[in-house]
């Protein structure tokens, strides 16, 4: 499997490296990482702190533990809805 990402102190270490003066095409060649990479880690950071408009980290770590729970509430939801039928082919309603 591959990797889930870098630690945040990486992350950190190359956003104060390219607020330095180092370019992120430098970065990029010397860590063995893509430069796009470097500018969406730049581009959050530039959410976080506020200076353009988007979801934060946290903004976005909320709204993944949301979606997380939903899908696991409709798993539960067609589980049940499936139960539901079972009993009812086993055992059909009484007449009369």
């Amino acid at each position: 499997m591959g990797r889930r990402g870098y630690p945040p102190e990486f992350r950190r270490k190359v956003l104060d490296l390219l607020e330095a003066g180092r370019t992120a095409t430098e970065l990029a060649c010397d860590l063995d990482i893509s430069t796009q990479t470097i500018y969406n880690w730049r581009r959050q950071d530039r959410i976080d702190r506020g200076l353009e408009p988007g979801l934060t980290s946290g903004e976005k770590a909320e709204l993944a533990a949301a979606k997380r729970r939903i899908a696991e509430l409709e798993a539960e939801l067609h589980a049940t809805r499936r139960a539901i039928e079972l009993v009812r082919e086993a055992a059909p309603p009484k007449v009369g």
